[in-house]
């Protein structure tokens, strides 16, 4: 299947590009080169590695680097080898285990249902989402390794043209009758996951939409939700996103550490149009910071000269619309205005913005009063109790800045409540990390689901997972380098802004579906472009 995943990236790509009304030749096709074909080829390969191991009897992890962190276990995500360290220099990720499990437990539950690949576990019902074109690919992976199930996906509508790329890779599977693939609208999704020979189901998409499955529409659905009697008899796990905001730690900051992390933001929000579960929607600030001023000035001009692209996904004009009818003082951004950025946000009062996931491309800013130690914790506190979901949150502080927080910075990570959190980079760095894990924080139930139950990726079929923790640069190559930080990444290929994305894209995924060191030296030229 990797093999397949090389030979027809770009029909995959291709697809996206119809779907996302993208010009061929534009930068902003390295993102679908990225977040499809490149990340589910790195997944094929690890989830390869996992079946290897097991298959002579060794565990997952016997060769994983374990450590501590908040008084948990933890494993290490990445680097797992030379070509990470060189390819994402200076990046690294950490899996944190629940409270309670350590190494030696993890090793020995490593693997979930392949430990016992003789016991099977029915028909898995997989609703695709619509945004990211490998989500539902790799849901189905999971599925079908981590829960040994064979596994019927149905696409979201939106990614319909996917389905004859996406049967030409999943060939190998669908000859073995255990993988079927179909397209569909809600009528369909609807008879899939009460047939009764579905065993289970998993979604990606918006917690209504989870709760429309789980307890039905209108008044009776509302009265089942109380009663706690679920109109889906079969259990389901979810990624359903939610609000995600972007801490962002008061210290000294270079106008070109300005400039790199307001870019950084524009792209948490813009990337894909904004159509992100993960996708900042909120950044909170010190109001005491002395660049507070100098820092908005920045984020403001990143989301305005952004690239302009088609506002692609359904009902996004309307949602765009709705949040500037909320927010009438809201700053209309890019050429065409489609942009909002509210600034001023109270988050002592019920801001809408901090509830209502809008994937759209909308962005709040929030003060918060005090300096570093104590905006750290009001903004933990903030995250915490004031937005929707648990999915991901990022947090941007100087190096010097973390130096003098000390343990406090830790502790403040630990606190989050967030099943990504990333510092100095954004949460989707966890996304295309296959050994890292990707889901909700645990704990969410069926009837105050959040953002979802479960994890998904997790090549390494790690067992109770509390969260994903991905740490960057603060500064990019060479600057990093200036600044003692030893990262050789220039500007990731992923930000909107990055001039030689489609390129760079193209060159990653190729190397994902069939790794060698000859093509290391055009993916190092083309990014250092960027």
């Amino acid at each position: 299947m990797r093999t397949l995943t090389g030979q027809h990236a770009r029909e995959w790509v291709d697809a996206a590009i119809e779907i996302k009304q993208l010009a061929p030749s534009s930068p902003l096709v390295g993102e679908e080169w990225m977040s499809g074909p490149y990340v589910f080829a790195a997944a094929l390969s690890a989830v390869s590695h996992t079946l290897e191991s097991l298959e002579r009897g060794q565990s997952p992890l016997a060769n994983a680097k374990f450590g501590t962190a908040g008084g948990r276990t933890t494993v290490q995500a990445l680097p797992t080898n030379l070509y990470d360290e060189l390819l994402l220099s200076g990046y690294r990720a950490e899996v944190w285990l629940q409270p309670g499990v350590d190494a030696d437990a993890a090793k020995a539950r490593a693997g979930l249902a392949q430990r016992d690949p003789g016991r099977t576990h029915g028909i898995g019902a997989v609703l695709g989402a619509g945004n990211i074109t490998s989500i539902a690919p790799l849901d189905t992976l999971y599925e079908l390794v981590a829960h040994n199930r064979v596994v019927a996906l149905k696409l979201n509508p939106v990614t319909d043209p996917l389905l004859p790329v996406l049967e030409k890779i999943f060939a190998p599977l669908i000859d073995l009758g255990v993988v079927r693939m179909f397209t569909g609208g809600a009528e369909t999704g609807g008879y899939l996951v009460a047939h009764e020979q579905v065993a289970h189901v998993h979604m990606t998409g918006s917690a209504a939409t989870h709760d429309a499955i789980v307890w039905g529409t209108g008044a009776l659905a509302a009265e089942r939700k109380r009663a706690g009697t679920p109109l889906l008899d079969k259990p389901i796990s979810s990624e359903l996103g939610g609000v995600s905001p972007t801490i962002v730690l008061p210290g000294e900051w270079s106008t070109a550490d300005l400039k790199f992390h307001a870019e950084h933001i524009a792209t948490q929000r813009l990337h894909n149009g904004g159509y992100n579960c993960v996708a900042s929607q909120a950044v909170l600030v010190s109001a005491d910071w002395p660049q507070k001023d100098a820092f908005l000035a920045e984020l403001t001009a990143a989301v305005d000269r952004a690239p302009a692209r088609p506002a692609y996904y359904p009902g996004s004009d309307d949602r765009v619309a709705g949040a500037r009818a909320v927010y009438p003082g809201a700053r209309r951004l890019g050429s065409g205005g489609e942009r909002l950025l509210v600034s001023e946000l109270d988050p002592d009062t019920d801001e809408t913005l901090f509830s209502t996931e809008y994937f759209a491309p909308v962005l709040g800013v929030a003060e918060l009063p005090g300096n570093a130690a104590d905006f750290a914790r009001a903004a933990v506190d903030t995250a915490n109790e004031k937005f929707t979901g648990t999915l991901g949150v990022n947090i941007v502080a100087h190096p010097d800045t973390i130096d003098g927080l000390g343990e406090q910075f830790e502790t403040m990570i630990e606190r989050l409540r967030y099943g990504t959190i990333a510092v100095n980079a954004w949460t989707a760095v966890g996304y295309l990390t296959p050994t890292a894990s990707w889901g909700a924080y645990p704990g969410h139930t069926i009837d105050d689901v959040q953002s979802g139950i479960g994890v998904v990726h997790n090549a390494w079929m790690i067992d109770r997972i509390e969260r994903t923790v991905v740490r960057g640069p603060f500064r990019p190559a060479p600057r990093s380098i200036l600044h003692g930080e030893w990262s050789l990444s220039p500007k990731p290929p992923w930000f909107v802004g990055n001039r030689t994305a489609a390129r760079t894209g193209r060159l990653l995924t190729t190397f994902a579906a069939d790794p060698r060191w000859s093509r290391l030296p055009a993916i190092f030229a083309s990014a250092l472009r960027g």
